[in-house]
C-alpha cells in the first residue's frame, strides 16, 4: 500500500502546482479555444426521483405524482452559468420538457445547446434496438417542436452505452443526431466501459462519440468529469485530475452535472438502500460552491462548439473501440 499512497502524494503535489493557473478567467476567446484550452461544461436535466440509483425504490408510475424540483435547480444552474458567463450543453429528459416547455425555451434564449437525454430514462442495455429507436426519436422531436432549434446531441441514461450494445451509435446517427456522449471509460458498478478510447472516436459512420473524461492513475481509469465523483472527492483533487486528463490525453475534458446535485434540501428516499442513499445525498450542500470555483478556474463552452465546430479538427478522433488511447504517467 506504501507505494501508491506515496505516488498519489507525489502527484498530488504535483497537482498542486497548478494553483497559480488556477486565477478567475475573463470570457473565452475564439483564439483560446482554437489553443485547445476550452472543456465542456454540460448539464443532464433529470429529477431526483429518476436516477438510477433509486429504480429500485420508486416506481415510475409514481414519478407523476411526486414533487418535482427540476425547474427550480435548472433555473439555479441556469444563473450560476450566466454569472460565469459560460455557456453549456444541456441533455433534457423529453419527460421532463413536456412538463416544463419554458424552461427548454430558457435553454436556449441564454445561450446553450439543447441535446436529448432520451425521453423516458431509460438505459439502452435494458432496451431492444426498436425500444431505443423509438425512445431517442420521441425525444428528439419534443425537444426541437419545443425549441425550434435542432437537436444534434444525445447522453444516455446511465451512460449505458458500451461494447453489448454498439448497435445504438448507427440508431443515433438514422435519427439525425450528429454525437453521443455516452460512454465512459471507467469501471463502475453501475455503469463504465473500460477499453473504450478516452477522446473523441467514430464508432459508426456519421456518428461521434465524445467519453467522459477519464485517466489512467496507478494502472486505474480514474473518472475526471464530475457528478457524483465531484461530490465526493476534495476540489483540489477534481481540479488536479482535469489538469492532469487535459495533458495525458491531449483533448478537451467533458464535465457534467445534475440539477439535483445543486438541491440539499430535496426528498430523502429513506427506504432507498444505504448505498444508493450515501451516493444521491454525500455533499449536496457543497456542490455549489465547487461548481462555481470550477467555473472559475477552467474555460468551458458547450459540447457543439467544441467538438463539432472549427475546433474539432485540432483534437484526435480514434477509428475504433480497440484502439485505446495508451496515455498514462
Amino acid at each position: 500500500m506504501s507505494q501508491p499512497i506515496e505516488a498519489l502524494r507525489q502527484l498530488a503535489g504535483d497537482w498542486m502546482g497548478q494553483a497559480a493557473a488556477d486565477r478567475p478567467v475573463e470570457e473565452t476567446s475564439r483564439k483560446r479555444m482554437r489553443c485547445g484550452f476550452a472543456n465542456a461544461m454540460t448539464i443532464d436535466v433529470e429529477d431526483y426521483f429518476q436516477v438510477e440509483a433509486f429504480a429500485l425504490t420508486i416506481d415510475r408510475s409514481d414519478w407523476e405524482s411526486l414533487p418535482r424540483r427540476v425547474e427550480r435547480n435548472t433555473e439555479r444552474l441556469l444563473q450560476i452559468l450566466a454569472e460565469s458567463g459560460v455557456e453549456a450543453t444541456f441533455f433534457i429528459l423529453g419527460w421532463v420538457a413536456e412538463r416544463h416547455p419554458q424552461l427548454v425555451r430558457r435553454v436556449l434564449a441564454e445561450g446553450h445547446e439543447l441535446a436529448s437525454h432520451g425521453f423516458g430514462h431509460l438505459r439502452v442495455d435494458r432496451q431492444s434496438p426498436e425500444e431505443f429507436r423509438d425512445d431517442v426519436r420521441r425525444a428528439k422531436h419534443v425537444l426541437e417542436d419545443l425549441g425550434g432549434a435542432p437537436v444534434r446531441g444525445y447522453r444516455a441514461p446511465t451512460f449505458s452505452i458500451g461494447g453489448g450494445n454498439k448497435w445504438a451509435h448507427a440508431i443515433l446517427a438514422e435519427e439525425g443526431y450528429s454525437y453521443s456522449s455516452s460512454v465512459y471509460p471507467v469501471k463502475h458498478d453501475l455503469y463504465g466501459t473500460p477499453e473504450a478510447p478516452r477522446t473523441p472516436f467514430s464508432p459508426a459512420p456519421g456518428m461521434l462519440e465524445i467519453p467522459l473524461t477519464s485517466v489512467r492513475i496507478l494502472g486505474i481509469d480514474m473518472p475526471a468529469s464530475g457528478g457524483g465523483y465531484f461530490r465526493l472527492l476534495p476540489y483540489p483533487l477534481t481540479r488536479g485530475l482535469l489538469h492532469y486528463a487535459r495533458r495525458v490525453n491531449r483533448s478537451p475534458a467533458v464535465f457534467y452535472l445534475h440539477p439535483w446535485e445543486i438541491d440539499p434540501e430535496q426528498p430523502r428516499q429513506q427506504s432507498a438502500p444505504w448505498k444508493s442513499r450515501f451516493r444521491h445525498y454525500l455533499n449536496l450542500d457543497r456542490t455549489e460552491p465547487r461548481l462555481r470555483r470550477l467555473l472559475r478556474n477552467f474555460n468551458w463552452t458547450r459540447m457543439d462548439r467544441l467538438f463539432l465546430g472549427d475546433e474539432r479538427g485540432l483534437f484526435p478522433v480514434i477509428g475504433s473501440w480497440t484502439d485505446r488511447q495508451q496515455a498514462s504517467p
